[in-house]
This record gives C-alpha cells, sequence and structure tokens, in this order.
C-alpha cells in the first residue's frame, strides 16, 4: 500500500438508519446500520477515486469496531492512525430520515455522546510517520467536544504545520455532539486560522460567518485558499484562487443524501491532487474540480448508505461525460 497522501482525522461509527420514512425517533419500528462519520467516508471515498488516503480515530475494542477496520482495510485506507479503547464503545447514531431520504440525527442510543472510544483519542499516540509523508490533513470539528480528542485535534495541526500539510476543515456541525452552541463556535473559531481550504454548509456559513459569500469570508479569514459552501440540491458556492461561481447540483433520483457532502469533499481533494492548488487560480479548472466534486456528491445519494454508495473514478468520469457542466 503506498503511503497515505491524505489523513482523514476523527470519527468513524455506524449511522443506524430508520428504515421507515418520515416518522420520528419514537415511531420507527426497525433501523439498519450504515459505516459512516464524516473523515472514514472521506478517506473511504478518496481510495475509491485513486487518492491513497488514511484514517486517524479510535474506536472501541468490540465487533463494532472491529467491523469498521476491517471494512476500512478491504477498501484500502491506511489504518495506522486507528486506536482501539478497551473500555468505551465504538460509536451509533440514530437517524431518521424524512420522506424525500434526507435524514436528521436523532441521538445515541443508551449512551452520552462523551462516552464513546472516538472523544479518547489520544494526542500522544498520533503516528507522527504518516505526517511526515502526507500532502493533506482533513479533519471536521466533532472532536472539540470533548478534552482528550481535542488535545489529539490540536496534536494534528501542529504536526500539519511542522510537516507542510495543507489543512481542510469540514465544520460538520452536529449540535447533538456539543453541550453549548457558543463554546462550539468559539472552539471552532480558534482553529480556523489554521486551516488553507474550509468547507461549509449554507447553514454553517450563517451561523459562523453571517453571510454564505465565500468571497466575503475567504477576505475576512485572509490567508485561506479556498472557501466552499454546499446547499444540497442547490450546489455549490465557490471562491478558489481569486475564481468565485455557483455550481448547481446535478438533477438525480435521490435514495439517501448521508454522507455525500463528504463524497464531495473527497472529490474536491481528488483533484486538488492532480491540479494542484496552483491549479485553481485558472478560472476554468477551478470550475471543473467543482464539477467534479459535485458529481461524486450526486452519485452517493442514488444508493443507501455514505460508504458503500461512493463511486469509482470511472463511475464519475461517465457521469460527467453525460452530465457536462
Amino acid at each position: 500500500m503506498s503511503n497515505p497522501r491524505v489523513l482523514c482525522f476523527g470519527e468513524i461509527l455506524f449511522d443506524c438508519l430508520a428504515d421507515q420514512l418520515g416518522l420520528s425517533l419514537e415511531e420507527v419500528k426497525s433501523w439498519t446500520p450504515y459505516p459512516g462519520g464524516a473523515p472514514a467516508n472521506v478517506a473511504c471515498a478518496l481510495v475509491k477515486l485513486g487518492t491513497p488516503a488514511g484514517f486517524v480515530g479510535a474506536v472501541g475494542e468490540d465487533e463494532p469496531g472491529n467491523q469498521l477496520v476491517q471494512l476500512l482495510e478491504e477498501i484500502g485506507v491506511d489504518t495506522t492512525g486507528v486506536q482501539r479503547h478497551s473500555t468505551a464503545p465504538t460509536r451509533q447514531v440514530y437517524v431518521v430520515r424524512d420522506l424525500a431520504g434526507d435524514r436528521n440525527f436523532a441521538g445515541f442510543g443508551e449512551y452520552d455522546t462523551s462516552e464513546f472510544a472516538d472523544t479518547r483519542l489520544k494526542a500522544e499516540n498520533l503516528p507522527e510517520s504518516l505526517f511526515q509523508e502526507a500532502d493533506f490533513l482533513v479533519l471536521g470539528t466533532l472532536e472539540l467536544a470533548y478534552p482528550e480528542s481535542e488535545k489529539a485535534i490540536h496534536r494534528a495541526l501542529d504536526l500539519a504545520e511542522q510537516y507542510d500539510l495543507k489543512i481542510i476543515l469540514d465544520v460538520n456541525w452536529r449540535p447533538v455532539f456539543w453541550q453549548d452552541a457558543n463554546v462550539a463556535r468559539q472552539k471552532i473559531q480558534a482553529i480556523w486560522k489554521r486551516v488553507d481550504f474550509l468547507k461549509l454548509s449554507k447553514e454553517e456559513a450563517e451561523w459562523l460567518f453571517d453571510t454564505t459569500d465565500p468571497g466575503a469570508i475567504t477576505y475576512r479569514m485572509n490567508t485561506i485558499d479556498g472557501v466552499l459552501v454546499t446547499d444540497g440540491e442547490h450546489g455549490c458556492t465557490y471562491c478558489l484562487g481569486a475564481n468565485e461561481g455557483n455550481l448547481p447540483s446535478y438533477p438525480i433520483e435521490v435514495v439517501d443524501t448521508t454522507g455525500a457532502g463528504d463524497s464531495f469533499l473527497a472529490g474536491f481533494i481528488h483533484q486538488l491532487g492532480k491540479h494542484g492548488i496552483q491549479g485553481l487560480q485558472d478560472a476554468e479548472t477551478a470550475k471543473k474540480v467543482v464539477a467534479y466534486a459535485n458529481a461524486v456528491g450526486a452519485l452517493t445519494t442514488i444508493k443507501a448508505g455514505a460508504i458503500a454508495s461512493q463511486p469509482t473514478a470511472a463511475e464519475v468520469d461517465a457521469f460527467l461525460v453525460s452530465h457536462p457542466v
């Protein structure tokens, strides 16, 4: 296995998706578990597209943890950075879906959010060798909610800066992971000055910046290379290099939107690796990079589950031939 070019840092878990659409948590009669967790989704999608990636995070020494590590290895994701916790369980998240297939997080079953293994990720056990070889670090913000994993995030940022990795932050705001939204905002704002690329949903952009304009966000952050603001079926607005634009999403029959944003991000990083950051200075290249990312995200919605539905590079290329920008 070649050294991972992209390190995806954070949580891996089971999304337990409601089998019945349009029902509340209490009304759902049965659930189907799907492997997920935003950073793990990104790592798997990258490998399927042909970019070597590694996952850095913690799971329990339990059967769900075994299954998730085995899945990463089967797909070809580097698991050198996976830590196992002897007593804390692997996280499971319950997800209800509306009639259109859009999902809403509905809780963690019998456990408190702070009891899962991913909150116990140890900074001192992060393998420095991974950072020596990689080009990109991708992280979310959920680990900032817990003291131990928060230290691990800051250690990863230090290592990324030491070895000159580009840092990509996907805010991935999930209130159910946090006790206090104001504390969350402060902790997220404290690290965003260290990142090179920022991916936000429209709602996250409004929450953190009071605007959804990626150009305005880029100007405010001053030192950033690019901002992507996604808005589901309305596509992506971007500021990459000096280029700003908006590309609508592709019209497609949606089955399940879980992981679509993560696949979008993987598509973006895959193209970033091919064209280089300097390539984004060209308006047409920047547009093609976002169109490719949109295609990866769209193709992930046509089947259930965040990882099982991710496309290969060949499938994305074929889709783009039949769906030109």
